[in-house]
């Protein structure tokens, strides 16, 4: 129940203040602007589609990451918590699970467009919708993660990309390498969304009460 109550509040809070829409739409846009850049060659955007998809969907994931806790710790919220006896994992678990409905449903309806403008085949795009269905959450537990450790630095959003993007290059390399019908990839890019979504709350809650301290 406690986590329900959490997720609630974080998504309400991100629809009041139009955060859940700014990941769709820089992903839209980064999708919109690319085949501009790359020019009008068919094959060379069928090809590289599907990279561009996930390095969009990283940098929309990695958007938000400023308000996903430090908020919540300089307005004394979690320290709320933490007198509740409200486990700070569980908060992290939250936390995580609010970033995901966020932002990678929408995401992944958004795709469908960007397969569009990139020109994608059917079975390109059921790999790249299954592939963000895998990977999405270990982005979003990373994203939860990386806001908690940045959390009161100053210039916060600068470091969290610094921490994030190399951290998540396992999961774009196995997603866009499932793209060409790898099922190895596929599998790997599970595994590391695992162990990204399962450790990822124990980091945040490490970092918090640190902070804290």
């Amino acid at each position: 129940m406690r986590a329900t109550v959490i997720i609630t509040r974080d998504l309400r809070r991100a629809w009041a203040g139009g955060g859940l829409w700014w990941p769709v739409a820089f992903f839209l846009l980064v999708a919109t602007l690319f085949p501009f850049a790359v020019g009008p060659d068919a094959a060379l955007l069928t090809r590289i589609g599907g990279g561009v998809i996930w390095a969009a969907a990283l940098l929309a994931a990695l958007l938000p990451v400023e308000r996903l806790v430090a908020p919540d710790v300089e307005a004394g919220v979690i320290d709320q918590y933490v007198v509740r006896g409200v486990p700070l994992a569980l908060v992290a678990g939250a936390k995580i699970a609010a970033h995901w409905l966020g932002f990678a449903p929408p995401l992944m309806l958004a795709a469908l467009i960007a397969a569009g403008l990139f020109d994608l085949p059917a079975a390109v795009l059921l790999r790249i919708e299954l592939g963000l269905a895998i990977g999405t959450p270990g982005l979003a537990a990373l994203g939860v993660a990386t806001a908690a450790l940045v959390a009161g630095l100053r210039g916060s959003g600068a470091v969290a990309g610094l921490v994030m993007m190399p951290l998540a290059v396992p999961l774009l390399i196995f997603g866009a390498g499932a793209l060409d019908g790898g099922a190895a990839a596929m599998k790997l890019l599970a595994a590391v969304s695992l162990v990204l979504t399962a450790g990822a709350p124990w980091i945040a809650a490490a970092a918090i009460r640190s902070g804290m301290d």
